[in-house]
């Protein structure tokens, strides 16, 4: 079997890890070249069925070099259309670096090396011709601590339609703006302060109105680092039920060191264990019977 190689070299000026760096990157896709390599073995199986009957994305014996390091080895995994899948395991396991191949944030970091093929809706993320821009527009990501932009509650739902041209007027514009506060669970609260600084909110607030001015470009899919890290339980507990209200409309992958939290929002749980994607399978199977020895270790606190 042949796989491509997908060398990922920026300059150090380009790299960022900030959404506001992202979102003004500019139209052009960084630079990606393809060089045939042998495939290596394996060297392991996942246990479990990796794939989704609906899937939006696909991911196959994708593997991630960070220099010398290898950081995720070969994993293949599925995000399934309108189902939250919950990506588990210890500090540094590569389930941050795996979600971040999926709308290609590993393209900041300059050492950064991705071998294998990831498709959305099977057209390849990789290709030269993909537009990262609008890639990362139909994949949004919301991460660990929330990052609103320095502008308007207002501003900040509305920044993406803008920039790609989703509202004719300002009407259709304050339609995405409202529906998106709504679908976020954050209308009510912030109607009447929609001009007011997004940074003005309480933590929880503006991890609801990244998930607003995530939704608001239409994605397939959300990719969510631990969201809740940064939040208290009552702030937790909104975003949990808003995850399970997202997904009638939204394929979700969410990475959490929370196993009561995957428990609690996901369908299909994966767990990862030094770069290595050891177990996948439905939710309540890997919790209550776990078939590898080392996600039962896991998930009894045995390690992690």
């Amino acid at each position: 079997m042949l796989e491509l190689e997908y060398d990922v070299t920026l300059p150090a000026e380009q790299q960022s890890n900030s959404m506001s760096d992202v979102a003004s990157d500019g139209a052009a896709a960084p630079s990606v070249q393809a060089v045939p390599t042998k495939a290596a073995d394996d060297g392991y199986r996942t246990v479990g069925d990796f794939t989704s009957a609906t899937p939006v994305m696909q991911a196959r014996q994708v593997d991630v070099f960070y220099g010398d390091n290898h950081a995720i080895q070969k994993v293949s995994l599925d995000i399934g259309r309108n189902e939250v899948i919950a990506l588990i395991g210890p500090s540094g396991c590569g389930k941050s670096t795996f979600i971040r191949c999926l709308n290609r944030m590993n393209d900041t970091i300059e050492s950064a090396r991705i071998t294998g093929d990831i498709t959305l809706d099977g057209e390849n993320i990789y290709a030269r011709h993909m537009d990262v821009v609008m890639l990362r527009a139909r994949v949004g990501m919301v991460f660990q601590k929330p990052n609103p932009f320095p502008k308007s509650v207002y501003d900040n739902v509305a920044y993406g339609p803008r920039i790609h041209g989703l509202a004719r007027d300002r009407a259709e514009l304050d339609e995405i703006v409202q529906t998106s506060l709504e679908r976020a669970g954050l209308w009510t609260e912030v109607k009447d302060r929609l001009e007011e600084p997004g940074t003005g909110l309480s933590g929880g607030q503006q991890q609801r109105l990244c998930i607003a001015r995530t939704i608001a470009v239409g994605p397939d899919v959300i990719l969510m680092d631990e969201p809740c890290s940064a939040l208290d339980p009552i702030a937790t507990a909104r975003i949990e039920d808003l995850i399970d209200e997202l997904k009638r409309n939204y394929a979700i992958a969410i990475v959490t060191h929370s196993m009561q939290q995957a428990a609690r929002v996901s369908q299909r749980t994966a767990y990862f264990h030094l770069g290595k994607l050891i177990e996948v399978g439905d939710t309540d199977d890997i919790f209550t019977n776990p078939r590898h020895k080392l996600t039962e270790d896991y998930i009894t606190g045995r390690f992690g």
